[in-house]
Parts: C-alpha cells; structure tokens; sequence
C-alpha cells in the first residue's frame, strides 16, 4: 500500500519539490546581494554612529522579487491542497480503482491513512522547508524593517506556514472525498483555503491575546492638527501620531483620556484656543512651541494611547495558529473517514 501510494504521487512530489528547488537557488542567489547591501550599509552607519536612524537600503534591492515573494508564498499552502489533496481520493473515486485496493486485503482504515499520512508528512514538509527558505533569505530585511508580526508578513515566518499547509491538504482530501469529482474539489479547496486564511487573520489572530495599551504623553511631534482637512468654521481636531512598536503588530492610536473619550472640538477650543488659528495657517504658520504650549495644557487630561501585540508575542502567536490549522486538518481527516465509512460500508 505505501509502494502504491507512493507511485501514485511521485509525478507531484517530483513537480512539487523541483519547484521548491529552483526556488530555493532564486533565494540563495538573491541573498548574497541582499547581504552585501545590508553588510556596507551597517559598516557605514556604525562609523557614523547614526544607524538607528539612516535608512537601509536594503529593503529597496529587487524590489520586484520583494513584493512577489509574499505571493508565492501565500499560494504555496493552496497548491498543495489543489493538486496534492484534492486529487487524491477523487482521482481513485472518479476511476474506481478504490475497490481493488479494498478487495486486496486492505482494509479502508489503512487505506485512507496511508494515502493522508504519507502524503500529507510530504505537505507539511514541503510548507515547513519554504518557510525556512523564506526566515534565511528575508533575514537582512526583517533587520531593517522589523514588522514580522504586520498582518502582510506573518505569514511568511515562522511554523504558521506548515499548518496552513496541512490544512489545505486535508481540506482538498475531504473535498474530494465528498464530491468525488477531481475539478470541483479543487475549485471547493481554492476558496474554503482563501476563507479560511482570511478568517483567522482578520478575526481570529486579533483575539488570540489581549492588546497592550501604552500612552504617550502629547508633544509636538506625536499629534498634530488636521491641516489639509476642509473643516467647518470653528471645527478643529488632532490626528495621533503613526506610533512604530519594532517587530510589533499595532493596532491603533488614539488621543483620548483615561475613559477611552477623544477630546471635543469645544474642549479644545476652550483649553487651548489658538488652535483654530494653528490648524487656519496651516503647518508652514504655528511654530512648535506655540503648538507645544496648546499640548501642555491638553496633556494634564489627554495622551497618546497605542494599541499593539509586542514583538514577545510572535512566536506564541504563531504556534497558536499553526496549531488552530492542524486541530482543523486533523478534525477534515476525521470527516474524511467517517464519510467513506458511510458511503460505501
């Protein structure tokens, strides 16, 4: 049963892996240039002392091949469930070739666990070593831009990678299996994947622990007026700053006090009435200190308040959801077997 299972599948495994492969030569050769860059651009910034704040060019080099690697490597998962999953108990079902493996002395049971087992240990490999690939080659940029926990990026790190592989395998096995047709059990596997990845980002992942909220107290540079914002007469507000937590995944900010409650266009105007002249004259009019002394006196009831998960967190967050997609896997296998269990007892 494992010699068959593993015939049936070498044309995939063969297509799978060769491409893994070329990808792999692609990252290793690209990472060479990434590293140089990254290498003079840290030797210049320690001479100068100034490497907290210059800027890495690092993360403009093949921006291209940057911007496309995010892709390739969100659509990795759902390939395999396409044409590793999907195919594989449809195909048998499609020909029938299901009941000379069962009239062979092969019972059901063995049957659906190896064909799950082999070929989905080749799945997980496969998403478990593209991950891999991916935290080497982006190691120089991740150095600069440190947003691995950003919704974009937290897929491409970490273990999460490998359960989304198992999920989109198990989920083209059951799919394939409950509609016993090849074609359809790929396009049911595409969306319910994409629905699925969607789902936990959006809700799920945000709700896994509650958000640390840090304020700030308010000066010039961490909230301004709205300038360029056409406002009726009399109307004025504060913009919080964009708040940077390194490696971290913020949420929001706000200007607000300790109920949470952002400050009225009346209050403002009655503690600090300048500021309609401010926001008036537009930014090249105020100078910092006028702006500054307004903000003293919002401060004693106002502040910045950022929401974030920190950066300490990434690597629970990512086993968390590793875990959430291989529970679910694990819960298709079980549908999967309990279904032929069924159908054709």
């Amino acid at each position: 049963m494992i010699r068959m299972t593993l015939r049936q599948f070498r044309n995939e495994a063969i297509i799978g892996f060769g491409l893994l492969i070329v990808l792999a030569i692609v990252l290793a050769i690209t990472h060479v240039k990434l590293s140089n860059v990254n290498g003079a651009f840290q030797s210049t910034c320690k001479a100068a002392a100034d490497c907290a704040t210059a800027s890495n060019p690092v993360v403009d080099v093949d921006r291209p091949f940057q911007s496309a690697l995010p892709f390739i490597v969100d659509i990795a998962p759902a390939l395999i469930g396409l044409f590793f999953g999907a195919p594989l108990i449809a195909r048998e079902l499609e020909s029938g070739t299901f009941r000379l493996a069962w009239t062979q002395s092969v019972t059901r049971k063995r049957w659906l666990a190896v064909k799950l087992g082999l070929v989905g240990l080749a799945a997980m490999a496969m998403g478990g070593l593209l991950t891999r690939m991916v935290d080497w080659w982006a190691s120089p940029i991740d150095a600069a831009n440190q947003n691995r926990f950003g919704l974009a990026n937290f897929g491409l790190h970490g273990v999460a990678p490998i359960g989304y592989a198992a999920f989109a395998f198990a989920l083209g096995a059951t799919a394939g299996a409950l509609l016993r047709r090849t074609v359809p059990a790929m396009a049911v596997t595409g969306a319910g994947f994409a629905a699925a990845r969607l789902a936990v980002a959006y809700w799920v992942r945000p709700n896994l622990a509650s958000p640390v909220r840090q304020s700030i107290s308010l000066t010039a540079k961490s909230a301004i007026p709205n300038f360029g914002v056409q406002q009726p007469e009399g109307i004025v507000s504060l913009t919080p700053p964009t708040v940077g937590v390194p490696n971290g995944w913020v949420y929001s900010t706000a200007i607000a006090n300790k109920s949470g409650a952002a400050p009225t266009s009346h209050y403002l105007l009655h503690t600090c009435p300048a500021l309609e002249q401010i926001v008036k004259s537009g930014p090249g009019g105020p100078s910092t200190a006028q702006f500054q002394g307004c903000l003293n006196k919002l401060s004693a009831t106002f502040h910045t308040v950022v929401t974030y998960q920190p950066a300490s967190r990434f690597w629970p967050f990512q086993w968390a959801e590793m875990g959430i997609f291989l529970a679910t896997a694990f819960a298709l296998c079980g549908l999967t077997y309990w279904w032929l269990q069924r159908e054709y007892s």
